[in-house]
């Protein structure tokens, strides 16, 4: 079995390693502020996911000189990808959200542009700016799905119903030079293992480039923590999530780009489970259970769009 890992599909797009450098664009959230809900989804901490991203009150080259400085201690690479991670990035003022992907992606370090949003957060004029962007340089437009269940979708205060996800998806991958990256969470609270490979199975059947998956993790100082701290539900250890990941490769479409394979939350704001703290040993493990069962990383790579 293969799969593309993201790491090699960007050495087949720019011939190097290639780092995402978090950047933070200063939006909010349409269920945040009340326009779809308040508090936004049960598993979001404050900083919208995105602990890792660069200082939202300095401007975004400043961001760019802050975020590669950090690259450079550890990597020689001279190359980035622009990515505005947490929170909703196409939610705002057009104009404003405009003006700071241009500043991203003038830098000439940065090969690309990665968007995290929602499906339902994108206006009209939004998709013509992500158009314009994708003349310019390669664009990457990530969208939280998380699953197709509206049992878990209520339960986890998602705010929007799966045909917009689908129209989101259908429309921007009709952009040339824009790739659409779903995120996914296996191991939710109301989800069997059937449920979560019928998710893969619509994902496999839309015109979807990459996928980011996660296992649920519980972060201090979310909705979700208050609810796991009076009421714990089980979730898989970790040779048992590994195992059940490797399904999931198996059943994903051989097109469709690996970005993610675990949950990234905060190691200091981590409650549960507590070995996705251990990266190293994590990420070790996932490559001895593949190597044990034949799950290889694919060299050759399509855009995704079928």
């Amino acid at each position: 079995m293969r799969y593309r890992s993201a790491n090699e599909y960007y050495r087949s797009l720019f011939a190097q390693k290639v780092y995402r450098i978090a950047l933070d664009a200063g939006c909010t959230c349409p269920n945040r502020d009340g326009t779809v809900g308040y508090g936004g989804c049960i598993f979001c901490s404050g900083s919208g996911s995105g602990e890792f991203a660069a200082d939202r009150d300095l401007p975004i080259r400043d961001q760019l000189e802050q975020a590669k400085a950090r690259v450079r201690a550890k990597s020689d690479s001279d190359k980035y990808i622009a990515y505005f991670q947490n929170f909703t990035n196409t939610y705002g003022d057009e104009e404003e959200l405009r003006a700071k992907y241009k500043d991203a992606i003038e830098d000439p370090q940065v090969v690309g542009l990665s968007i995290a949003t929602r499906p339902d957060a994108i206006s009209e004029k939004m998709y013509g700016i992500l158009e314009e962007l994708a003349e310019r340089t390669h664009v990457w437009v990530e969208l939280g799905l998380q699953t197709i269940h509206e049992e878990s979708a209520k339960w986890m205060r998602r705010g929007y119903a799966l045909p917009v996800f689908d129209e989101a998806v259908r429309r921007l991958s009709s952009i040339s030079g824009l790739d659409v990256i779903v995120h996914v969470i296996m191991d939710l609270p109301c989800e069997d293992e059937e449920k979560m490979l019928s998710t893969i199975g619509h994902i496999n059947s839309l015109p979807v480039h990459g996928i980011k998956i996660a296992n649920l993790n519980v972060l201090a100082g979310t909705d979700l923590a208050r609810q796991y701290e009076k009421d714990p539900f089980p979730l898989m250890d970790m040779d048992t999530y590994i195992r059940f990941l490797g399904t999931v490769i198996e059943n994903l479409r051989e097109n469709i780009v690996v970005y993610r394979m675990t949950g990234d939350g905060a190691k200091k704001a981590l409650i549960a489970p507590l070995w996705v703290a251990d990266k190293r040993k994590v990420r070790n493990s996932i490559d001895a259970f593949f190597r044990t069962h034949d799950i290889v990383q694919g060299k050759c790579f399509s855009q995704g769009k079928e």
